[in-house]
C-alpha cells in the first residue's frame, strides 16, 4: 500500500529526516568506510520493509553527516515503523547484499519526530548493539510550495592545501540546529586543481536552511577534498537568508572572506580566499499542479525492447509471449498500461508515439528506432490501448534481434523536447516529455546512453526505465542519479536528475502490481517537471479562465 493511500484523511504533514552517524566501524582493510544510509518503512498490516530512499555515499568517513534528506508522509494517528541501515558501499551496483553492513536502528516515526534530534546506538543484524556506533536523526516539517534560494557561487585565491598541484575545493552549507550543532544541508561538487573555483548553480529550500527564521546564521565552509576523507578546511563564513535576500533585491554581488580559525594571518593576507555570490535569487517554487492548471501537456512516448534475449514470442516462457485468450498480459503490456494510463490523463489528444528497438524488420533491416505501427511518418497510436495493439502487431511482424542500444530512442524524443524548449519564449511552460523505456537486459551502448541522458537533462524531458524479466539490473542504477550526479562519457555532468529505474519483478507478485509500478516510476516526475522549469526560470502559465454557462430561469 502506498504512503499516499494509507489514511482516508491524508498525512498530517511531510517530514524531512536528516541523518548523521558517529563511530562507524572500519570495514575496509586499507581505508575508512564509504557509508550510505538507507531508509525503510513498514507498510501497515505487513511485516515486510519497503525501501524509501538512500543518502549519498560519503567517501572515507566514520562520522558522516549526510546532506541528502529523506522525505516521508507523517500520520499522527498511525504507528509508522521505520528502519535505518548504514552500509559501506564497495561497488557501483545497487544491491546492498554485496556491501558491508555497518548497523541499523528500528523505531517508530513518532519517536524521531518527538525527539529532535533522535539518537540511538546502531545495532547488528541480530539486534545486539555495536559499541561506539551511534546514529542521529533530525526531523523537520516540509513546507511545500515554500521559498527557494538559488545560488551561483565562485571563489578567488583560496589557500593551496596540496603539496603537489592545487587545492580541490568544495563547499558545505550548514544550518544551525536547535541544540546548537551544525547540520549539513547541501554539499557542492569538487572543483579539481584550482584556487579560483566556480561551482555549479544550485537551489535549496529556504526552510531547509533556516526553518523559517531568515535571521538564523548559515555557515558556508570551503574545504580541500582528499580521497582518504581527511578534507582540509580552507575557511568558512556565516551569513543569513535575510542578508542574501537584501543582496538579491539590490543586485549587488556579495563577497565574504573565508576565515580559518586555526590559522594566524599575516598583514598582507587576511583571509584564506574570498567567496563571490555572482547570482542570488529567492523565489516561491510553484508546484506541479500549477503547471498542469496552466495548460502544460505531458507528452508520453513508449520504447520497447525487441532483442533476442526476450525469448521466442511463440514460447510461453518468452517475455514477449502473448496469451491468445488475452487473460494474462505479459510484463511489457502491464507496464505500458500501468504507466500510460496515468500519463494519458495529462495529454489532451491522447495520441502517443510507440517505438521499438533491437529488431529485424520485415524488409530485413536491423533497427534501433522503428515505429511499432510501421508508419515512421506517423508513429502515433490512439490511446494506451492503441499502443498495446501496435505492440502486439509488431511482435507478429518482426524478428527479435539486437543489440540493446537505447540511445537512438532517447535522442528521438529529446529532439521533440528541444523543439518544445525553443517555443518556451512564446508559449511558456507548455510541453513536457516522458519516455517509458522497457528493456529485458543490460544496455549495450552505455556510453552513448549516458551522453543522451546528459543531453536530455537540459530539456523538458524525463526518462523512465522499467526492467522486464529476471535479469540482474544492478548496473542500470548507474543511470539513475539518486546516488550521485550522472556524467557523460566525456565527463559532462547532467543538469538535473531525469532518470528513474525500476525492475518490474519487484511488483509482479503484488495484487496491485500495476498501480504500485506506476506510483514508483512516476513518483519523481512532478518534481522533475518543477525542477526543469525552475532551472529555466519559467513560471506556470496563467490558468485559462472559463466562463460558466448561463442558466435559464426556471
Amino acid at each position: 500500500m502506498s504512503q499516499a493511500s494509507r489514511s482516508a484523511v491524508g498525512p498530517v504533514s511531510k517530514v524531512e529526516l536528516r541523518v548523521e552517524c558517529t563511530g562507524l566501524k572500519k570495514k575496509d582493510e586499507f581505508s575508512k568506510s564509504d557509508p550510505c544510509a538507507v531508509l525503510y518503512l513498514q507498510p501497515r498490516g505487513t511485516n515486510s520493509w519497503s525501501e524509501i530512499g538512500r543518502t549519498e555515499q560519503i567517501k572515507n568517513n566514520h562520522n558522516p553527516k549526510f546532506a541528502t534528506p529523506f522525505t516521508v508522509d507523517y500520520y499522527f494517528e498511525e504507528v509508522q515503523k521505520v528502519k535505518l541501515e548504514v552500509y559501506d558501499l564497495d561497488n557501483a551496483t545497487s544491491k546492498l547484499s554485496d556491501d558491508d553492513f555497518l548497523g541499523k536502528v528500528e523505531c517508530n516515526l513518532a519517536q524521531i519526530v518527538s525527539r529532535n534530534p533522535f539518537s540511538a546506538a546502531l545495532e547488528k543484524k541480530d539486534g545486539k548493539p555495536i559499541g561506539g556506533s551511534l546514529i542521529y536523526v533530525r526531523s523537520e516539517e516540509v513546507r511545500e510550495g515554500g521559498e527557494m534560494v538559488f545560488l551561483h557561487i565562485g571563489a578567488t585565491k583560496v589557500d593551496n592545501k596540496d603539496f603537489m598541484g592545487k587545492s580541490d575545493p568544495f563547499l558545505e552549507i550548514s544550518k544551525q540546529t536547535s541544540d546548537g550543532s551544525l547540520q549539513v544541508v547541501h554539499r557542492t561538487e569538487v572543483c579539481k586543481d584550482t584556487l579560483n573555483p566556480v561551482w555549479r548553480p544550485f537551489q535549496v529550500a529556504v526552510h531547509a536552511l533556516c526553518g523559517g527564521n531568515k535571521s538564523q546564521p548559515i555557515q558556508f565552509s570551503c574545504s580541500d577534498y582528499d580521497s582518504d576523507g581527511s578534507h582540509d578546511l580552507i575557511g568558512s563564513f556565516t551569513t543569513t537568508i535575510a542578508e542574501l535576500e537584501q543582496a538579491a533585491a539590490s543586485g549587488k554581488e556579495l563577497q565574504f572572506p573565508f576565515i580559518n580559525p586555526k590559522k594566524k594571518y599575516k598583514k598582507d593576507k587576511k583571509n584564506s580566499g574570498v567567496a563571490h555570490f555572482t547570482e542570488i535569487k529567492i523565489f516561491r517554487q510553484p508546484n506541479f499542479l500549477e503547471f498542469i492548471y496552466g495548460g502544460m501537456q505531458i507528452n508520453f512516448t513508449v520504447g520497447v525492447d525487441f532483442t533476442g534475449s526476450n525469448g521466442d514470442p511463440k514460447r510461453q516462457d518468452s517475455l514477449h509471449y502473448i496469451d491468445p485468450i488475452g487473460q494474462q498480459p505479459n510484463q511489457y503490456m502491464q507496464a505500458i498500461q500501468a504507466v500510460g494510463m496515468v500519463c494519458q490523463e495529462y495529454d489532451t489528444d491522447k495520441f502517443f508515439p510507440a517505438l521499438g528497438f533491437g529488431a529485424k524488420l520485415p524488409d530485413g533491416q536491423i533497427s534501433m528506432e522503428f515505429a511499432l505501427n510501421f508508419n515512421p511518418a506517423n508513429p502515433y497510436c490512439a490511446g494506451i490501448n492503441g499502443v498495446v495493439d501496435a505492440y502486439k502487431y509488431a511482435i507478429q511482424n518482426v524478428q527479435l534481434w539486437g543489440p540493446t542500444n537505447v540511445a537512438p530512442i532517447i535522442y528521438h524524443v529529446a529532439r521533440f523536447a528541444e523543439q518544445a524548449q525553443k517555443q518556451e519564449a512564446d508559449k511558456g511552460a507548455h510541453a513536457y516529455y516522458v519516455l517509458l523505456l522497457l528493456t529485458d537486459g543490460i544496455i549495450t551502448d552505455m556510453d552513448q546512453t549516458r551522453d543522451a541522458i546528459v543531453y536530455a537533462s537540459g530539456l523538458p524531458m524525463s526518462l523512465i526505465i522499467v526492467g522486464v524479466g529476471n535479469a540482474d539490473f544492478s548496473d542500470m542504477n548507474f543511470l539513475d542519479g539518486d546516488n550521485g550526479i550522472l556524467k557523460g562519457a566525456n565527463g559532462r555532468p547532467a543538469e538535473r536528475d531525469i532518470v528513474q529505474f525500476v525492475p518490474f519483478m519487484k511488483y509482479a507478485s503484488s495484487q496491485f502490481a500495476g498501480a504500485e509500478l506506476a506510483r514508483q516510476v512516476l513518483g519523481e516526475v512532478p518534481q522533475q517537471v518543477v525542477n526543469y522549469y525552475t532551472m529555466r526560470r519559467i513560471n506556470p502559465n496563467q490558468r485559462p479562465t472559463t466562463v460558466a454557462p448561463s442558466q435559464n430561469p426556471a
